[in-house]
């Protein structure tokens, strides 16, 4: 099993051309590639293929098979890259509060990096769905952060970090998280969770997502979305497992697993 990872072969599957060094214009560049390139998803847990979190496993399923994957996937391998170009790496995790009430208290189930450069710590999360940071964000509460999307923000919140993104005039919170260092085996106890768990929803629900220059992109069962900003979204429903795949290929840029269930799965799921 490889212990570092293929970072010519990451760059290629972001497109990413340029030289890379451990400063800050990297650092943004890289998040706005790989979340432009790599759609979250949650394709295996809706088919009951369990989620490997070795280095060797996501490089062959994101990089190497063009999938997508989810947060634990997706920040492990963007963890790995940014430390083989030689930038200071922590991984965290987080208490998911998008689209829940402020005070709910949800399991650490997401997995987000700190990243530490010239003397400064910096936020960066390449697998938080639908409103996934587009850039780096500096770890300094009160402060808006522009994006090339929406502004973010971070608040400290009863002793906790919150990040909140501007979504429609309205700051709402993705989710609230801590300092500690979080290890490979919190990582593996959360994904196991989330993975099978019979009431998480990503055993549920397709849930993808993608966000490029202009556009963010998302599905959720049949419900398709883009949103430009300063625009209304455009919605619209999938009919059949044959327009819901035409979909993930060409807007999500996914190359499909060669799933014996795959399209009765896609063809069972809800309006």
């Amino acid at each position: 099993m490889p212990q570092s990872i293929d970072l010519s072969a990451y760059l290629r599957r972001i497109g990413y051309a340029a030289p890379v060094a451990a400063d800050l214009p990297t650092l943004h560049n890289l998040v706005a590639a790989h979340t432009a390139t790599i759609p979250f998803e949650n394709l295996d847990p809706l088919l009951g293929v369990p989620i490997e979190l070795s280095l060797e496993a996501v490089q062959r399923k994101l990089v190497q098979a063009h999938r997508g994957g989810y947060c634990f996937e997706q920040n492990l391998l963007f963890a790995e890259a940014l430390r083989a170009i030689g930038f200071e790496v922590t991984g965290l995790l987080a208490r998911v509060l998008w689209r829940r009430p402020e005070d709910v208290i949800t399991p650490h189930t997401h997995m987000l990096l700190r990243v530490e450069l010239a003397g400064e710590s910096w936020l960066a999360d390449a697998g938080f769905s639908s409103q996934v940071p587009t850039g780096a964000l500096r770890l300094r509460p009160g402060v808006e952060q522009p994006t090339s999307h929406e502004p973010f923000r971070l608040l400290m919140v009863d002793g906790d970090w919150r990040l909140q993104s501007l979504v429609a005039g309205q700051w709402r919170s993705l989710y609230r998280f801590d300092l500690r260092r979080a290890w490979p085996v919190d990582y593996v106890q959360a994904n196991y969770y989330v993975s099978t768990w019979p009431q998480s929803s990503f055993v549920h629900d397709l849930m993808v997502s993608r966000t490029d220059a202009e556009r963010r992109l998302s599905l959720r069962n049949r419900d398709f979305t883009m949103r430009r900003t300063g625009r209304e979204p455009e919605r619209r429903q999938l009919r059949d497992a044959a327009d819901i795949r035409r979909v993930l290929e060409k807007e999500f840029l996914l190359r499909l697993p060669e799933h014996p269930r795959l399209d009765a799965v896609l063809d069972g799921l809800p309006d």
